[in-house]
């Protein structure tokens, strides 16, 4: 190894986006680990929905992040890069809860977040005593984290660059996420001042963060937001509605730039409507309109395929939508995710269909419903997707706006991608009914449907 050692870090592609691709942000998890890289190493950066991989550089060690949906395309990357005897790292979500799995395509797994081991990881690796595992476990309720290394992404045609991180972890912990298993149960907040800072040092106006809930504790995010006013920024984050409980916090959010704000509704009723982090004194509908009133566009979040749902809840779902009347809806399909409480449980009644992970994207059924059918679960998403877009909703959403053209805007995006999507597929794949006999496959439903999933080795 050199005295200027090469480290390449990839962000795997699972398909191709083609002009949409201009609509996307680059990942912010390997800027943070290029910005963790001491200064002695040649950092490089290839991101696969902007560019094409080449396997024929030299470099010292690769690192590759995955999440699940990435998992199986970023172990084939890795097993390539392996082969030629170069060193491969894998982190990332999906690595942290199926270290095991990941070991069989690496040499050496991060579990957790990279920046508390990076150093220690490429001195072992420098001193020839790379270790399968390195492990960092979230403590307290500080985040101390580089700036990200923006200056990598120079030429890329991102939607912007200016993105950044205030915050990690959630004590929610809802058993469908991956937040709480990956950042730890508690918000755990940078120092204002360090945000401000870099904040300051960016040149354009979009600025994104990708904070799992940017409000989660409104007294460390109030300075943030009130530090930013007069900044001249225009941001989006993500935070759970329940901020909106307090008119003094809106006041800020939009004084302080933002334009858009992700909310999680999870459902439109049941035991999943009713969370403490989306429930509160005042209904979803009044907090979404306070927060509309003031011009930030609200993107509300709804979730089918919980227990409790029937085939009734696309039609409840899409007339509460009209009540709430968010700038834009987004509708996702039920993913039990590894690492979750929820994946456990269904693996445990035997209701998981696979672990083919390209297929744990939120747009496709992996698992069995309980009160219908995966078919009736797909379907029921695709329809009340279009229904939710249909012109006239579309009309009665923007024309409750202020800023009419820019909610217009953004729902004519919206729809373009809803329907130009094939959905001709059935939106769902049962190893058990399509690798078996009928009669077997129905044997095999009958008998708790012990459904044995494809094994990773067999990329």
């Amino acid at each position: 190894m050199t005295n200027s050692p090469r480290l390449l870090l990839i962000y795997p592609a699972t398909h191709k986006l083609g002009w949409v691709k201009r609509f996307q942000l680059p990942s912010l998890s390997l800027n943070q680990v290029a910005a963790a890289t001491p200064p002695e190493w040649q950092v490089t950066i290839v991101d696969e929905v902007q560019e094409e991989l080449c396997y024929d550089g030299q470099y010292d060690l690769v690192g590759i992040t995955a999440m699940t949906h990435q998992a199986l395309h970023a172990y084939q990357i890795a097993d390539r890069f392996r082969e030629r005897g170069i060193p491969v790292v894998l982190g990332g979500i999906h690595p942290t809860v199926m270290p095991d799995e990941a070991a069989a395509h690496a040499d050496a797994v991060v579990i957790g977040e990279a920046e508390p081991v990076w150093a220690e990881l490429l001195d072992d690796l420098r001193g020839g005593r790379l270790k399968p595992f390195y492990r960092s476990v979230p403590t307290g309720d500080r985040l101390v984290i580089p700036w990200a290394r923006r200056e990598l992404l120079a030429g890329r045609k991102y939607l912007t660059t200016q993105t950044i991180q205030a915050s990690r972890g959630c004590p929610y912990d809802c058993a469908f996420c991956t937040v709480t298993p990956y950042f730890g149960n508690t918000f755990r907040y940078r120092d204002p001042e360090d945000i401000l800072a870099e904040l300051r040092t960016y040149q354009g106006k979009l600025t994104i963060f990708l904070d799992d809930n940017i409000l989660g504790d409104p007294h460390k995010a109030k300075p943030i937001l009130a530090g930013m006013v007069g900044m001249g920024l225009r941001w989006g984050g993500q935070a759970n509605l329940r901020f909106a409980e307090d008119p003094e916090m809106v006041k800020l959010l939009a004084a302080s730039g933002c334009i858009g704000i992700f909310v999680g509704l999870e459902s439109a009723d049941g035991v999943h409507a009713n969370h403490p982090k989306t429930a509160g004194s005042s209904s979803q509908a009044d907090l979404i309109k306070r927060i509309r009133d003031t011009g930030v566009v609200v993107e509300a979040s709804v979730i089918f395929g919980f227990d409790d749902h029937d085939q009734g809840i696309f039609e409840r779902t899409v007339r509460y939508l009209e009540k709430c009347a968010p700038s834009l809806p987004t509708l996702h399909i039920l993913t039990p995710y590894p690492g979750t409480a929820l994946f456990k449980q269904y693996q445990q009644e035997g209701r998981m269909l696979h672990t083919d992970w390209r297929r744990y994207d939120h747009g496709q059924v992996v698992y069995r419903p309980r009160l219908m059918t995966p078919e009736q679960l797909y379907k029921g998403w695709v329809d009340a997707r279009q229904e939710a877009y249909r012109w006239s909703a579309i009309a009665s959403r923007v024309l409750q706006s202020p800023g009419k053209t820019i909610n217009l805007m953004y729902n004519i995006l919206r729809r373009g991608g809803i329907y130009g999507r094939d959905c001709s597929d059935s939106g769902y794949y049962d190893p058990a009914a399509s690798d078996l006999p009928s009669e077997a496959a129905v044997a095999s439903a009958e008998d708790g449907l012990k459904i044995h999933s494809p094994k990773v080795s067999s990329l």
